[in-house]
């Protein structure tokens, strides 16, 4: 398996730190604890990415499309 990279940004966040996985769950994963990293950090910009994501969540479709599409993305890399 290659190991495929994808940053923060392309995740829905807010810098361009790099994660490195084999799998998008692992990436997911790994982005998941960054942001909560940053959010402890009060990083106003991830809490601005935070808030945006929070209201896509609000919508299981787009939910959805949005985690589909960066799955995509991850297969793509």
């Amino acid at each position: 398996v290659k190991m495929k990279t994808m940053t923060c940004n392309q995740l829905g966040g807010a810098c361009e730190k790099e994660f490195t996985a084999d799998t998008f769950d692992e990436i997911a994963d790994m982005s998941k604890a960054h942001g909560m990293e940053m959010f402890q950090a009060r990083d106003e910009d991830h809490l601005k990415a935070m808030g945006e994501m929070q209201e896509l969540m609000q919508d299981p479709k787009a939910m959805g499309e949005w985690f589909e599409n960066k799955r995509k993305e991850f297969e793509n890399v």
